[in-house]
């Protein structure tokens, strides 16, 4: 049988092309929406907010650059293209993928330094050396995508026949030190270094409350503003991680099993849930961040030609990003201010 013929039923294809069409246009609207409201308000951003800018864009990217061709093959009960859109869009998933989990791992470390250092007015971060994170993120993406079409690893076909990836049956010999290699600098440590990232911020945050209401019996808003943007931070590289999960098993199960004894129906499932991670981090924005949500409904209501509602532009208000290292006075300003609303 042709390796690029679908090993779903009719249905079954059909279903999948509905289901990517979906996280497409969520995806697109949600991701838009995000860099719509970072070019609102540019003026104001701090340095260490063009990070969450570039995650929008990764995600973006893999939306608009991938799904497209995954639906019209799913439609069509059968990959469309041949080998060069195989290899374009393997190479590109597997890009895209690899710029996110880097754009998370430097996000958890900013945000790390950035909490730790909050009282120092002598530790911030400049807009070249964010801009210079954000390069790099990127470069590291395409040296990593290369390999496989310079030798060492290789891009195929995935086992239901609708899309394109890792060849991972194919690398139990050949190819086996790219897997491993991959999975440690890609998988292992980065996953490591986010979880040590934020359990240390939780533990700042933990004494830096303790020893608040010790002395006031009152939490500062600066404690409050910290606390909020970590559940955002750490709900947005968990769910990139959960959705990822299920896909890495399934591939070293591959590697150290035989392919064929995974059911098509079965290796679909994860490659299907790892695509839903780019519709995930503006939805997480709009449920946890209040500015994020009130500019949305004032984009909407503009849209519509009504009047938009009021959005505030405190600096105590709960943003979709991160608050970047400020001085003393600063801090002062945001404990002094009302309490931010839970």
């Amino acid at each position: 049988m042709d390796i690029y013929t679908s090993k779903l039923s009719p249905a079954l294809d059909i279903f999948a092309g509905c289901y990517l069409l979906g996280v497409a246009v969520l995806s697109i609207i949600g991701n838009v929406l995000v860099l719509i409201m970072a070019a609102k308000r540019s003026s104001r951003m701090k340095p260490p907010e063009l990070l969450s800018v570039n995650l929008a864009m990764t995600d973006l990217g893999a939306a608009i650059t991938m799904y497209p061709l995954s639906v019209a093959s799913a439609w069509s009960h059968r990959w469309l293209g041949g080998d060069v859109t195989c290899l374009y869009y393997g190479l590109a998933g597997f890009f895209f993928g690899l710029a996110s989990i880097m754009n998370l791992t430097i996000l958890a470390i900013v945000r790390c330094f950035v909490s730790l250092n909050l009282q120092s007015p002598t530790e911030k971060l400049s807009w070249t050396k964010v801009k210079m994170l954000c390069a790099w993120t990127w470069l590291y993406a395409v040296i990593w995508s290369l390999f496989p079409i310079l030798g060492w690893g290789r891009y195929g076909p995935e086992p239901f026949g609708l899309s394109c990836s890792l060849a991972w049956g194919d690398m139990k010999h050949e190819g086996f030190s790219f897997v491993i290699s991959l999975f440690f600098f890609n998988l292992v440590t980065p996953s490591v270094i986010i979880i040590c990232c934020y359990f240390g911020m939780a533990i700042k945050l933990y004494f830096t409350y303790k020893k608040s209401m010790n002395h006031n019996n009152r939490v500062p808003n600066v404690v409050k503003l910290h606390r909020r943007l970590l559940v955002i931070a750490v709900l947005i590289s968990m769910g990139f991680i959960v959705c990822w999960t299920p896909y890495a098993i399934v591939s070293l199960w591959s590697i150290f099993r035989e392919a064929g004894s995974i059911p098509p129906e079965v290796s679909l499932l994860p490659c299907m849930f790892a695509k839903s991670s780019t519709v995930y981090n503006p939805m997480i924005y709009y449920l946890f961040s209040k500015t994020f949500k009130s500019e949305v409904k004032q984009l909407c209501w503009f849209c519509l030609g009504s009047n938009p509602c009021h959005v505030s532009n405190r600096i105590n208000d709960n943003t979709i990003y991160m608050l970047s290292t400020a001085g003393k006075s600063k801090v002062e300003e945001l404990s002094a201010s009302p309490e931010v609303a839970e």
